[in-house]
């Protein structure tokens, strides 16, 4: 492994490590202070490593590790007069690998073994101690990356997001998880390969149960010692920035597991979370919520989210579960929850606490995103805080998710019935910053794989999914698609096995790959179908109206006005001299088509183009007589218009 030498001001940095000044205190207590991974926590040094730990309500804390054979009086920590609730020590001779905790007497007496809350690493599960990290040996090689990031992320870039998961998205023959080191050239080469600008992974913060996927957190500052070490990460974020693939990563500040060796009555008291169950437990997931109404704790949550992008160049943070933060009834019945200081449902200090998260990330990092997993109609989740929103750079339209895949499960003989739920999401699309996700909620707990949620036979089947996804590419917002869904997984998904990449032995299922490939080449490729993705300016209908047939059509236009036409017929049946008025005369060329025998479909479509007649049709003097494909999707483009 490279390494970068020890200059004079990495010796200053690594010296002043886990010195908490005045400065710092002041911040902390603030609920400010947004690195203070720098200062608490384990810090090793070979003369002696500093070891600090916020337990304000500690009668005693000790230091408990390899290095002292887990004796709980051999190296006790010192309570600092300020007030703080900090405590502190150094010790000689330890070393790095060396596991660790703090053993903290509550003030009933009770003995506490506690993982560090800011540890870099932590033993692999079920054991639960910290693990002592040197100093960082990784030489980044991804400045290019990092130079032209802004523009990659920009909202009016093009963004197709890939969900992984990555203890099953490939597995060895044998059945065994990819370490961050062997998956990394795999994932890069696969993401570049189909087209995907990002990709996006599932918890990989450390957590004790592998079944939580993430979501239960307790190591907010430590990658998941499953996969390798924080280097090991490192790699595999640096091998994804050199094939052009920016990563993102979930985030969880909504809640935390109750496990003893974790945040939960840290230090025998309700110290990260609220003591009043009503506040504190959160019933749909069995957890701790924390209490945004305390400082600390917000400047615990601001520095985990700022040490993922200061010290890993993560591009993206996808906040997990935000409704649930928003509202003090969330999954309550009444008499579960109490009422804000005004009487309302609205969780003042998690609001606070998330446009201050954003204010911060975007102060420091104005070239990456932080996405809202945001399932109501809270308005603003995206727009400015100065102008009273969140602060969000983007939020998923779960909207558009459920009605487009409610839809889609219908029998085509009945959607006539449902066009409505096609559309509705044009209504409120520009409102926020929407990516439109189809994530690993929607593939599991019995919903069933997308294809296997699609209705007939199995060419009806593809033939849906190949429309559902060029539907989805082709609507304004950004895209998510969770791992399988882009070749046609038949299985639920299972987070103990690989995806079944065997299944692109069969045409059907390599055919829907290379369609969500095209697609992605071509969603990069125009700017009309990515550049005012959250401006009404990029969009408009043709004819939202044509239930009758269950077919849609409209434009897609950039900010210099080239228009993309999108037609999609939501039915098997062949649709013949289907005619679109369209806004320029002249011969226009098919892009794309999902009924492409290319792509496993039956090969319905225009020999490549149409061209205008000077005929009146949806309030346009030209249009065009198109030969629609069953269960099909055309993307077509004037010609002399390329980008």
């Amino acid at each position: 492994m490279q390494t970068e030498p020890m200059t004079k001001s990495k010796k200053t940095k690594a010296a002043q490590a886990g010195v908490m000044g005045e400065q710092d205190v002041h911040l902390f207590r603030e609920g400010t202070h947004a690195r203070l991974y720098d200062k608490l926590g384990c810090h090793w040094r070979d003369d002696a490593s500093r070891f600090a730990v916020w337990a304000p309500n500690a009668r005693a804390v000790s230091v408990i590790g390899d290095f002292n054979a887990w004796q709980v009086d051999a190296h006790p920590c010192r309570a600092r007069d300020d007030g703080s609730g900090l405590w502190d020590t150094e010790i000689a001779g330890v070393l790095p690998g060396q596991t660790y905790k703090f053993a903290i007497r509550s003030r009933n007496g009770q003995l506490l073994e506690k993982a560090d809350p800011f540890a870099r690493r932590s033993e692999p599960a079920p054991a639960t101690a910290s693990v002592v990290c040197a100093a960082d040996g990784h030489a980044w090689g991804d400045g290019d990356w990092m130079r032209a990031r802004a523009g990659r992320n920009a909202l009016d870039a093009p963004m197709s997001v890939y969900e992984v998961h990555l203890g099953s998205w490939r597995r060895s023959a044998a059945g065994a998880m990819l370490d961050y080191r062997s998956a990394a050239p795999l994932l890069a080469e696969y993401a570049a390969r189909m087209g995907f600008t990002h990709v996006e992974l599932m918890p990989i913060t450390e957590h004790p149960f592998y079944g939580s996927w993430g979501y239960q957190t307790t190591g907010y500052f430590a990658p998941t010692s499953r996969y390798g070490s924080p280097q090991d990460f490192k790699f595999l974020v640096d091998t994804l920035h050199h094939a052009g693939i920016g990563v993102i990563l979930d985030w969880v500040p909504s809640h935390f597991p109750a496990d003893a060796h974790g945040l939960a009555e840290f230090d025998g008291s309700h110290l990260y979370e609220h003591a009043d169950p009503r506040q504190g437990f959160h019933p749909e997931w069995s957890s701790s919520i924390f209490n945004y109404g305390r400082n600390e704790v917000r400047a615990f949550l601001l520095s985990s989210a700022m040490f993922w992008l200061d010290e890993f160049h993560i591009d993206g943070l996808r906040v997990d579960a935000v409704a649930s933060m928003l509202y003090l009834d969330y999954s309550r019945k009444e008499g579960e929850w109490i009422p804000n200081h005004f009487g309302g449902r609205e969780n003042l200090e998690a609001i606070s606490f998330l446009r201050l998260l954003n204010e911060s990330v975007y102060r420091d990092h104005p070239d990456v995103q932080v996405i809202a997993e945001e399932s109501t109609a809270w308005p603003m989740v995206s727009r400015p805080t100065y102008l009273g929103g969140l602060g969000f750079g983007m939020k998923w339209n779960m909207g558009w998710m459920h009605d487009t895949l409610k839809y889609m499960q219908e029998d085509p003989i009945h959607r006539r019935y449902h066009h409505g739920q096609l559309t509705f999401s044009l209504i409120y699309a520009f409102n926020e910053n929407f990516m439109l996700p189809l994530s690993h909620d929607e593939v599991v707990h019995g919903k069933g794989s997308l294809i296997n949620k699609m209705p007939g036979d199995a060419w009806r089947q593809f033939a849906n999914l190949r429309l559902l996804l060029g539907h989805m590419w082709t609507h304004p917002g950004k895209k998510l698609l969770f791992m399988g869904g882009e070749f046609g997984q038949r299985r639920e998904w299972n987070h103990d096995d690989s995806l079944d990449w065997h299944l692109l032995g069969d045409a059907a299922h390599s055919g829907l790959q290379r369609w969500v490939a095209d697609l992605n080449r071509l969603y990069c490729e125009l700017p009309a179908l990515h550049q005012l993705d959250f401006d009404s300016a990029g969009f408009e209908w043709i004819d939202a109206n044509d239930a009758e047939d269950s077919v849609l059509s409209f434009l897609r236009k950039g900010r210099d006005g080239k228009p993309v036409l999108v037609v999609a017929n939501f039915t098997p049946v062949v649709r013949e001299n289907y005619r679109v008025g369209v806004p320029l005369g002249g011969r226009w060329r098919e892009r794309l088509n999902s009924d492409a025998a290319i792509y496993g479909g039956s090969g319905v479509g225009n020999r490549g183009g149409a061209d205008s007649v000077p005929v009146g049709a949806h309030g346009r003097y030209q249009a065009l007589n198109l030969r629609l494909p069953p269960l099909g999707l055309l993307v077509l483009q004037p010609e002399g218009a390329a980008s």
